[in-house]
């Protein structure tokens, strides 16, 4: 037996959670990408076709929709874009830090230096190349994109998310490699109405680091200990994509 083989096996004895939403023709996007951005598996080939009987589909969709990876690119000019990463940069120990009861009471909580140093203090240091998610149970309010983005009677957005200081932690100290929420934006929300900028999506991307937004489930992960791994369609050019995502988990 090949020894592939049976880490595989293997493999399959420990829990594999799906990470990423399913996604449709009604499903969400950002306001500011534009209506009709979004048309997936319209028919462009029919069954009955008398010179080949089969059923071809097109896609069309926004970068960042749904579950999604970003690139540098999408926010550093110049940056690294799609094509730049190979499998081998797509899979990571996994960090799960988890603020959903502070997230809970306070919707526009921003995770702390404190929080994660708790966390270590817990479960151990960050490992280099890490995947650090921030777990907030956000997900549950999918697909209600007001609910997500936490929009209140006056248009203000709430929402839970990094800070700076808390993504320079786990970047400069930590040396991890990737980081991603549950929420459409990387920066809570004061922090993004303060700078009146999304500051830490900026410092993320401007580090050349990758990121998924909109994950789901990570309340199903262990803390630590648990792998993640990252697909997307192998399109160049593109600052961000549609990405499956899931963990393998004790």
């Amino acid at each position: 037996m090949s020894k592939l083989w049976d880490a595989l096996k293997e493999s399959k004895k420990y829990k594999w959670v799906e990470l990423s939403h399913s996604l449709n023709n009604d499903s969400p996007y950002w306001a500011g990408i534009p209506r009709g951005s979004v048309e997936l598996a319209k028919t462009c080939w029919d069954w009955g076709n008398p010179d080949l009987e089969c059923l071809i589909q097109t896609f069309k969709f926004p970068g960042q929709f749904g579950t999604h990876i970003d690139f540098p690119g999408h926010f550093a000019k110049g940056k690294d874009l799609s094509e730049k990463y190979d499998v081998n940069d797509l899979i990571f120990p996994l960090v799960v830090i988890d603020i959903s009861k502070k997230a809970s009471e306070n919707s526009d909580y921003a995770v702390t230096v404190e929080d994660i140093k708790e966390y270590e203090a817990r479960y151990g240091d960050i490992p280099e190349g890490a995947f650090v998610a921030l777990r907030t149970d956000w997900y549950k309010k999918w697909p209600d994109i007001d609910a997500v983005s936490g929009v209140d009677a006056e248009g203000v957005e709430h929402a839970p998310g990094w800070s700076l200081e808390a993504l320079e932690y786990i970047y400069e100290v930590r040396k991890a490699a990737a980081n991603g929420h549950e929420t459409l934006d990387t920066d809570a929300s004061p922090v993004a109405i303060e700078h009146q900028d999304l500051i830490c999506e900026r410092y993320v991307l401007e580090h050349e680091k990758l990121q998924v937004e909109l994950l789901k489930s990570l309340d199903e992960v262990e803390p630590a200990g648990a792998v993640i791994i990252v697909s997307y369609p192998r399109i160049e050019g593109a600052t961000g994509l549609p990405a499956r995502v899931w963990a393998i988990t004790e």
